[in-house]
């Protein structure tokens, strides 16, 4: 260890200075500690909600889509088996989907009814049970033919509707009369109900046998798009450019990251900004640990001058209150480090914070504690306490020991 580090590891054992000095010294510790632990909590919480809806969206969604550009898909048994063969795919299956009016004896309300295949979607489609849609396996009151439907939650109570009820389904695809344009109606009975935990598909979702829908909408044997699972989500943008690049032109092929785009970057840019106001609290602490170094230097006059009398250079006397510096700022930062994994693991494994069911999608805190999020903090952290080292250790380094020696 060189003398610069002894001289200053001396300084801040030093039981001589002044009360005033140690009090603005433990306050930078404690500014330091605070602002790095409270970074890593938020940021944790902000990870563990974008993983949690990220879970939830694609319980629901797909990995990838593909849909004609023009028209409905009639040829979708031979994509579908193209599909399949590419590497990385896990499972496929077709789709229908439209917009559409779903009336119960007690209310009204517009849905998107999506049909799927019993057999294929459960591959697909995480947090969906299709086996309610084949007759006799609703394990309920028994539903005639495949016209069965499952509601989402929300769904569900807008219409006043339970398991057994009967609903009506009307489409916009319907028939020219004399009468003029006639929608489509067809009546289903609920089979089930499902629950996202998303709002957003709770209270909009129906879904019905591929079957049915075909028939309600007037789409023969044709299908909307085809719904894809891959094995690793991250790779479900590289796997959509091979699908779009095999399939050709007349193919519009989009991965769940595009799908949600506008989600997850609001949730990107507020993770950013949650990250720079809370790092003001690390810029306070940084003031401080400037000011403690400005009286250091005041404090330390005549030895400083001795050091340069006997050699020193400016670069020297530099590097000691840097290290004072940085020993203050580094000792806040480890605490802080220490006190976030703490508290995170407190709130992963203990529920101190309740949220309201009836207004979040959740009820507890999310937690997910990501290394390489610790790291940019504690890298941040460390970064500012060096800047703020500078100026002081720079006017330390620019002081005539003649003065120090005439004026002392």
């Amino acid at each position: 260890m060189g003398y610069e580090y002894f001289i200053g590891f001396r300084y801040l054992k030093s039981k001589q200075r002044p009360t005033f000095i140690a009090l603005i010294a433990l306050l930078s510790v404690a500014g330091v500690t605070v602002g790095v632990m409270a970074l890593i909590v938020v940021i944790a919480v902000m990870a563990g909600f974008e993983s949690d809806l990220k879970s939830r969206i694609l319980g629901v969604e797909s990995h990838v889509v593909v849909m004609g550009q023009a028209q409905a898909m009639t040829d979708y048994r031979k994509v579908l088996k193209q599909v399949e063969q590419i590497p990385g795919v896990v499972g496929a299956t077709p789709f229908v989907f439209s917009q559409v009016m779903i009336r119960s004896p007690y209310g009204v309300s517009g849905a998107v009814l999506r049909g799927v295949d019993p057999d294929l979607a459960g591959k697909v489609i995480k947090d969906f049970d299709a086996t309610s849609l084949v007759p006799d396996r609703t394990g309920g009151p028994p539903v005639s033919g495949p016209a069965a439907v499952v509601l989402g939650k929300e769904l569900a109570k807008k219409l006043a509707a339970v398991k057994g009820s009967q609903i009506q389904v009307i489409a916009p695809a319907g028939i020219l009369s004399p009468m003029g344009h006639l929608p489509a109606m067809k009546s289903f009975q609920v089979a089930g109900l499902f629950s996202s935990g998303m709002f957003e598909y709770d209270g909009s979702l129906a879904f019905v046998h591929l079957e049915q829908a075909q028939r309600l909408l007037r789409m023969s044997d044709a299908v909307s798009g085809i719904e894809i699972k891959v094995a690793d989500i991250y790779q479900a943008p590289k796997i959509a450019g091979h699908i779009e690049a095999m399939l050709g032109p007349g193919f519009w092929v989009r991965d769940w990251t595009k799908m949600n785009q506008n989600l997850f970057a609001a949730l990107k840019l507020e993770k950013t900004v949650m990250f720079i106001i809370l790092a003001l609290i690390i810029l306070v602490a940084a003031f401080n640990i400037a000011s403690t170094l400005i009286m250091m230097v005041m404090q330390k006059t005549r030895d400083i001058a001795i050091l340069k009398a006997m050699g020193a250079t400016d670069r020297s006397i530099r590097r000691i209150f840097v290290f004072n510096g940085m020993a203050i700022g580094t000792l806040g930062t480890v605490l802080g480090v220490s006190l976030g994994f703490v508290l995170c693991t407190l709130l992963q494994h203990y529920q101190f914070i309740e949220l309201p069911g009836d207004v979040y999608y959740i009820t507890t805190l999310p937690v997910k504690l990501q290394w390489l999020d610790v790291l940019a903090i504690a890298s941040s952290a460390l970064v500012i306490c060096f800047l703020s080292t500078l100026y002081p250790a720079r006017q330390a380094a620019r002081f005539n020991p003649v003065d120090a020696f005439r004026y002392g």
